[in-house]
């Protein structure tokens, strides 16, 4: 179920465009009006005048001209269905950015990462990935079929893996997790978790038992 933030009370920002990605996800681009943001930060969102929002990492990144959000549409969602509504010239009603889901400036180009992600939770990281290009990264997606494996054409593919749990495709046949227990990862590897909170306690553990100190585990639960 959506999580409801507090009303649209934010900046207004034009919505630019509406990209439709598969299976009822899609990426809303709206003027950035001179927004500054690190990648890995949220921001809450909702139509101008209307009373809910909700919480979005942002999924461009620093860079580019504009602010971009990938959602998908939840079923009896309170905001979902209204952005998948949204076209060019409507208008949304943005605040932020917030939260601490950053990468540290002195481990960017000489500490190793991995990053996991089900489903939507994949949004930060295509921030971090386009904002660092030297980042030594693996990336993990979990996700139920292969469709949803969103814009999986803007990672290097020698470090992108989806990890498929039903139906056939992906480079991987099960769940993020069970991927971990099959690989071990390195002691001194950086590890940002963001999706749905039972993967994130589960890899937690598999982690934590592999050897990863809980100071280089870092967490961005999506309900």
């Amino acid at each position: 179920m959506e999580t409801v933030a507090p009303r649209a009370h934010g900046v207004a920002h034009a919505v630019e465009l509406v990209r439709e990605l598969g299976g009822n996800a899609f990426v809303v681009r709206a003027a950035r009006n001179g927004m500054q943001f690190e990648p890995g930060q949220y921001i809450t969102v909702g139509l101008f005048g209307r009373i809910d929002a909700r919480e979005y990492s942002v999924y461009s990144a620093p860079q580019d001209g504009f602010l971009e959000i990938l959602v998908k549409e939840v079923d009896d969602g309170y905001v979902s269905p209204q952005l998948h509504s949204v076209r060019p010239g409507d208008i949304l009603a943005i605040d932020g950015p917030f939260g601490y889901f950053t990468i540290d400036p002195e481990a960017r180009d000489n500490r190793k990462f991995l990053l996991v992600a089900t489903g939507t939770g994949i949004s930060p990281f295509r921030s971090f990935v386009r904002a660092y290009p030297k980042l030594d990264y693996t990336l993990l997606h979990g996700v139920r079929f292969r469709e949803e494996t969103y814009e999986a054409d803007g990672y290097d593919p020698a470090r992108y893996l989806s990890c498929v749990s039903r139906g056939d495709g992906g480079d991987f046949s099960g769940r993020v997790t069970d991927f971990l227990r099959q690989s071990p990862v390195a002691p001194d590897t950086l590890c940002y978790l963001c999706g749905n909170c039972d993967m994130i306690y589960e890899a937690f553990d598999i982690l934590k038992e592999q050897g990863v100190p809980p100071e280089q585990l870092f967490a961005e639960v999506y309900f």
